[in-house]
């Protein structure tokens, strides 16, 4: 007959189910020896050693080999901690599980995700021969992503007047509830949001709630960011080892850099930006051959040369995948000191930066563009109102001493920009962005419609030319990019608009031949009717979405034949992986993209279109 030891020593090593039948094989009993075995697998049972049923046994407060875990949070080193998605609470509180970071990177490539706090992975088990520093008595090896939990086990509690209570959905529309037992509530009180688990008490108990963290009041509007948050799993503080990468970054010397320090580059940004990741210049070019021709200067702060690849820094920027806005507060893509201070083009300082400089025809056509990494210094912060005043003619004090240097001839070229975008006939739809005013106590105390200024389209032609140039050069030197691609509307979603088009004696012409401009003049069409906004609104659904992809399909709704993003690295990942890409191929020095990227961009072009629709939802 085995000893106690010996059996907890061959439940750990075996692979899959475990029970009677193959103890008794594993140590050759046979016959009525098979009773006495019996009789001692009860009594480990009862002394708490042992777990489950006489098919499958473990031992007590161990994970099973394979199992699946949910990632609830990282350690002070940024690595993912797991925990057991159903759990006994019998067997005591739930162990904790380091998740290796390497077997993350390969299920990545697997699977085309990158898994992060919220997510359920199935993973392999490894129980230590002893506790580690960290407190850790296992280690998983993630095997594959599970899909996500759509409820994200946020709901609302309700509480029973003798201690205990349940727990509804958010989602009024999902006809369940968990009961939560005393004890069970924390420090939640009746009708508070609450952040829970799931847990088992036996084998064919249903799962019950537990409460872990009490969010307050669901109806108060200074939560309902917070309850977006939560809700869709987005990573909102950062691993103290990301902040200490930060500690230690120093702003890179002039030298290999062009000097950009004397040109009058402008930052034009709402009134309450916090970062400034652009700026822009133009001027009349002087070459006899080009008359009446511009060069513009579109100036990117330089991410890339702090966050580099496989850094803790890169990692937790890949996860996030980019910055997420609510009326209060920004969850951002990147630490504070990078974003708001090393990246931040401010006025007078210098700032590391990755300029493109475009020369242009009299008619807005591209003749050529040229990439640098350089070093600049903004001449001026203004605002879109500021600036649109300034080419109204109405500058104020700051912006006129501007007005020859860098004003007028950003308003010139744009002149030329715009005719130019006309002929090429994007899609032009007119959707307002409405905006929540919140009071001092940020509570909602409007909804308005910012004014739609010709600043504002100035900078954002700007952007796009600059777009274009990034995946030009990229795809003339043959390298790896993400592209910002944009579908066609499906055959599907055309037929639908088709019908409802009929209905107030619109058209569009047929699939084969439809372009961005169709759309257009059903658009201008519809500003004669009762319904101009419902029409737009409409047409908007029609639309794919887009998206990141390493293969390029072109950009419908720009009607551009290859796009990138390049001009907001300090907000979407996208943007740093093609600032990476263009500083390998053009040799433009450190922090260019890493050959174990180059396989993986099909993977995180993936993950970083995820993440962009989750954080559209919870915006």
């Amino acid at each position: 007959m085995p000893s106690r030891e010996q059996i907890l020593q061959f439940l750990e090593g075996a692979q899959g189910k475990v029970g009677k039948r193959e103890i008794a094989r594993a140590f050759g009993i046979k016959g009525g020896d098979k009773i006495a075995l019996k009789r001692l697998l009860s009594q480990m049972a009862d002394e708490g050693t042992l777990t489950g049923d006489r098919k499958a046994l473990r031992e007590k407060g161990v994970l099973p080999p394979v199992t699946a875990l949910e990632i609830v949070g990282r350690d002070r080193d940024g690595d993912l901690i797991g925990e057991p998605v159903v759990w006994n609470l019998e067997e005591g509180a739930k162990p904790r599980v380091l998740i290796l970071a390497r077997t993350l990177a390969r299920i990545t490539a697997d699977e085309d995700r990158v898994p992060g706090v919220g997510d359920h992975v199935m993973a392999r088990i490894t129980k230590l021969d002893e506790v580690d520093v960290a407190g850790f008595k296992f280690e998983a090896e993630a095997i594959r992503k599970l899909p996500r939990d759509q409820r994200r086990l946020l709901g609302v509690y309700r509480a029973n007047a003798r201690g205990g209570g349940s727990i509804e959905p958010i989602n009024r529309k999902e006809l369940k509830s968990w009961p939560v037992h005393k004890g069970d509530e924390k420090d939640a009180k009746d009708g508070d949001l609450v952040r829970f688990e799931l847990a088992k008490t036996g084998r064919f108990t249903t799962p019950r709630g537990r409460i872990v963290e009490a969010l307050g009041n669901p109806e108060d509007e200074r939560k309902v960011s917070l309850i977006a948050v939560h809700a869709h799993g987005i990573p909102d503080d950062f691993p103290e080892s990301v902040i200490d990468e930060t500690r230690d970054l120093k702003p890179p010397q002039l030298a290999g850099r062009t000097d950009l320090r004397g040109i009058p580059l402008l930052t034009i940004d709402p009134v309450d930006a916090r970062d400034h990741d652009d700026a822009v210049y133009a001027e009349a070019d002087q070459d006899p051959k080009n008359p009446g021709g511009h060069i513009v200067i579109v100036a990117i702060a330089d991410v890339s040369h702090y966050v580099r690849p496989g850094t803790r820094l890169d990692r937790e920027a890949q996860i996030r995948g980019n910055s997420v806005y609510f009326p209060d507060r920004v969850v951002p893509m990147l630490p504070e000191k990078i974003s708001n201070d090393l990246c931040s083009l401010r006025e007078g300082e210098d700032r590391a930066c990755l300029a493109v400089r475009m020369v242009y025809d009299s008619h807005g056509d591209k003749r050529g563009h040229t990439f640098l990494r350089a070093m600049m210094r903004s001449a001026a912060k203004l605002s879109y109102q500021q600036a649109q005043a300034a080419f109204d003619g109405n500058p104020d004090e700051k912006a006129a001493p501007l007005m020859e240097a860098a004003l007028k001839p950003l308003w010139q070229a744009y002149q030329a920009l715009k005719a130019a975008r006309d002929r090429r006939e994007p899609l032009d739809l007119d959707l307002p962005e409405r905006k929540i005013r919140l009071d001092e106590n940020g509570r909602i105390a409007g909804v308005f419609i910012p004014e739609r200024l010709e600043a504002h389209k100035l900078i954002e032609e700007m952007m796009i030319q600059a777009n274009v140039a990034a995946a030009e050069s990229l795809e003339q030197r043959k390298s790896p990019l993400v592209y910002r691609i944009h579908d066609a509307p499906s055959k599907e979603k055309l037929k639908s608009l088709r019908d409802f088009l009929e209905t107030l004696d619109l058209e569009i012409p047929p699939h084969g031949s439809l372009k961005p401009g169709a759309f257009n003049k059903v658009l201008s069409a519809a500003k004669s009717l009762p319904v101009p906004e419902l029409v737009n609104e409409v047409i908007l659904r029609s639309q794919a979405q887009a998206e990141y992809n390493p293969e390029n399909i072109g950009h419908f709704g720009l009607n551009l034949a290859r796009y990138a993003h390049f001009t907001s690295p300090i907000r979407r990942y996208a943007d740093l992986l093609v600032h990476r890409a263009l500083i390998r191929a053009l040799k433009l020095g450190d922090g260019g993209l890493a050959d174990e990227e180059i396989p993986r961009l099909a993977a995180i072009a993936q993950s970083i279109s995820d993440a962009e629709r989750r954080a559209m939802a919870a915006e």
